[in-house]
Parts: structure tokens; C-alpha cells; sequence
């Protein structure tokens, strides 16, 4: 897919066009992975999240910042970067844009969104039951910490920050699209986990991770119920910010590159 002389016409329309051709050429790969493959990547997600969390507990802990933990959570989202896991709310940008480019289906979209999201929590589960045995001194702060996200309540504010979180998390997918430069990459991953864990965005797995590290201290009034229902409150502000604030926008920019004649989506294995 090449984009047409008139997309080209400017360095600043070049770069979005050469951005969108990423986008897709590594989209494609993603949505037509085996379970397997997709599996095993999203649960590695959940475990890499889940070292983020670790470092933001600790230093939480340590000094009760939580500009400080938030951007000690880098950690996490530098590894789902280096260690080509997949986050949940990461597949919104360069999924849809090859669903919109048509090479892939929403079906493929659909199954990869479930698949992702399942694996995210389990593998997140396990790895916070293991750090939670290791460090019996973060307790008292995971309990406190997950009962401010599952206990916040359901209001238009709460809303705002789960629609927020999404819209972080997918415009540092973008910017890791928007440049080559590895060093720019792990600049964008900092950034968007200062702005997301510094500033209590509320972000449907990294969050779940910590009430989940709350949970297995067996200290929180909160139980796995309380949980489940805060979660879908999570996820349908982060598909909201993600998809509305940030992905729908980029792609109308895009759509003289994604709407090209390409070809056709790869049979699925």
C-alpha cells in the first residue's frame, strides 16, 4: 500500500501516511495470530503489567507519592514495548485501523479483544499472587490502593477517568507508530505511565492488578464481585476513550492511506 502523491504533498502528511502503513503492516500479523501465539502473548501482558505494579507498589510504600509510583510503573509498559507482549487497551488504534484498511474482519477484532483481555487478568492474577507472598509488607498498601479504584463509586467523575486511561494508553500506541527511534518509544511509554498511574487514571487492567494484589492479602472489604462489576464499568470508558477520543480521530486523518485498494486480509490459521 502506497500512499498517492496527493497524501504526500507536505513531510508533516508524509509522516501520518508512513505512520498508517505501519500501523497495518503490523496489524495484520496480530489479528490473524493462532490461539496459541495469542494466548501466550497476552498472558506474558498480564505478567509484565504485573512487574509495573510490583515497582509501583514498592514505591508507593516507600515514599506515599504517587507521582513517584506512577512513574515507577514505566517499568511495566516498557516491557509490554521491549518484550512484544499485548495490553488490552492496546488493541484499539492498530487492530481497527486494519479492520477499517480491510485486512482483517471485526470478527478477528472481536476475538482478539476477548482473548487478550481473559489472558491480561489471569496472567496478572497469578504474577500478583507471587508478589504478594514475596512482599507480605506491601500489603496494607495494595488493600488500601485497590479499594481506591473498586470502591471509588460510579459517578460521571469516575467515568471521565476510565474514558481518560483509555485515551493515554492508545495515544501511546500511536506515538510508538509515529516514530522509528527506539529511544522515542520508551520516552512515549514513560510519559504515558506517569500521566496514568501518577495521575489515578483509572485503566481497566493495570487497575485490576492492583485490586487484584489487594485481594490476595485477604484484607479488603471488597470482594471478586465488587471487582467484576468495577470492571466493566473500566472497560467501557476505556473502549470509549480509546476508540472515540483517540483512535476515531487518528483514523479520519488517516483514511486516504487505510481506504487504498491493499491486499486482501491474510486467511486466519
Amino acid at each position: 500500500m502506497q500512499p498517492d502523491d496527493q497524501i504526500m504533498q507536505g513531510p508533516g502528511e508524509r509522516r501520518v501516511a508512513e505512520a498508517a502503513e505501519r500501523i497495518v503492516a503490523e496489524g495484520r500479523p496480530r489479528l490473524h495470530r493462532t490461539w496459541t501465539s495469542l494466548v501466550a502473548t497476552s498472558l506474558l501482558g498480564g505478567i509484565d503489567v504485573g512487574v509495573g505494579i510490583m515497582v509501583l507498589l514498592f514505591v508507593r510504600h516507600e515514599t506515599g507519592s504517587e507521582l513517584l509510583a506512577g512513574l515507577a510503573f514505566s517499568v511495566g509498559l516498557i516491557a509490554l514495548l521491549l518484550g512484544h507482549s499485548e495490553l488490552f487497551t492496546e488493541g484499539f488504534l492498530v487492530p481497527v485501523a486494519t479492520v477499517i484498511a480491510g485486512a482483517a474482519t471485526w470478527l478477528d477484532l472481536a476475538r482478539m479483544w476477548a482473548t487478550v483481555l481473559v489472558m491480561n487478568l489471569i496472567g496478572g492474577w497469578v504474577f500478583t499472587w507471587i508478589v504478594m507472598q514475596a512482599f507480605p509488607g506491601l500489603h496494607s498498601t495494595a488493600a488500601t490502593t485497590g479499594a481506591h479504584f473498586v470502591d471509588g463509586g460510579y459517578t460521571l467523575s469516575t467515568f471521565c477517568l476510565t474514558v481518560l486511561g483509555g485515551s493515554v494508553i492508545t495515544l501511546m500506541t500511536r506515538m510508538h507508530h509515529g516514530t522509528d527511534s527506539m529511544t522515542g518509544k520508551i520516552v512515549a511509554s514513560i510519559i504515558a505511565a506517569f500521566v496514568l498511574a501518577g495521575l489515578g487514571l483509572w485503566h481497566s487492567i493495570l487497575d485490576s492488578l492492583i485490586a487484584f494484589a489487594g485481594l490476595h492479602t485477604g484484607r479488603t472489604a471488597y470482594g471478586y464481585a465488587d471487582w467484576l462489576v468495577w470492571l466493566a464499568w473500566a472497560v467501557l470508558g476505556n473502549i470509549a476513550g480509546g476508540l472515540l477520543l483517540t483512535t476515531a480521530l487518528r483514523l479520519v486523518r488517516s483514511a486516504p492511506v487505510l481506504n487504498e485498494d491493499g491486499p486482501p486480509a491474510e486467511a486466519g490459521p
